[in-house]
């Protein structure tokens, strides 16, 4: 019994440690597939602890105690799968957590010039982040100071965000920025039907 508690304790003591180093250095890089790794460290730390109380039920007398915590550890397996499985489909498709399109705002609406910022999209490729940021800035300003903004927001974007590897910048006079003030209107050219951009 004490060959197997002691076994038992150093599993889920080796297994924390990996996992959150995993789950850490996974968060640092954007690796959905090394924070999943590192759930699945975790689940077998918490797995050798289960199995102490199966053991530990067994030795009191209590035969189902092993089956029962058995079956916890398959509930808790299966919800870790779910847990993992979702970030990684979720990046499969292009999905970026609203957190990391909220942290690009949010450093790019802190650098000085910058009124406002009214769109930003956000994609993986592998584990880099690339970048779509539109930015309003006082529409007195010239087309070089303009570009001096733009360029201390892609700046700050590389410089903060670690993950980040490639970012765009769009700059708008202030009262005239987003997606909607590009849009060209219904027109025709070159023999084609009325359309719109």
């Amino acid at each position: 019994m004490w060959a197997v508690a002691t076994a038992s304790v150093i599993g889920f003591l080796g297994n924390e440690a990996v996992a959150v180093f995993r789950i850490r250095v996974g968060r640092e890089i954007g690796s959905a597939a090394l924070v999943a790794d590192g759930y699945h460290a975790r689940t077998d730390g918490w797995t050798s602890l289960a199995v102490l109380l199966g053991a530990i039920g067994v030795w009191l007398g209590y035969p189902l105690a092993d089956p029962i915590v058995g079956m916890f550890i398959t509930l808790a397996i299966l919800g870790i799968v779910w847990q993992s499985g979702k970030l990684v489909f979720t990046r499969l498709l292009d999905g970026v957590d609203p957190e990391v399109v909220e942290e690009v705002r949010h450093a790019a609406s802190h650098v000085p010039g910058v009124e406002d910022v009214t769109e930003v999209r956000a994609r993986w490729s592998g584990h880099e982040l690339h970048a779509e940021v539109n930015v309003a800035v006082q529409p007195r300003l010239s087309v070089a100071e303009g570009h001096a903004i733009a360029r201390e927001v892609n700046h700050r974007l590389l410089r903060q965000l670690g993950y980040l590897r490639r970012a765009v910048i769009h700059v708008d006079p202030d009262g005239e920025a987003g997606e909607e003030h590009h849009r060209i209107p219904a027109h025709s050219h070159d023999d084609l039907p009325v359309h719109s951009h």
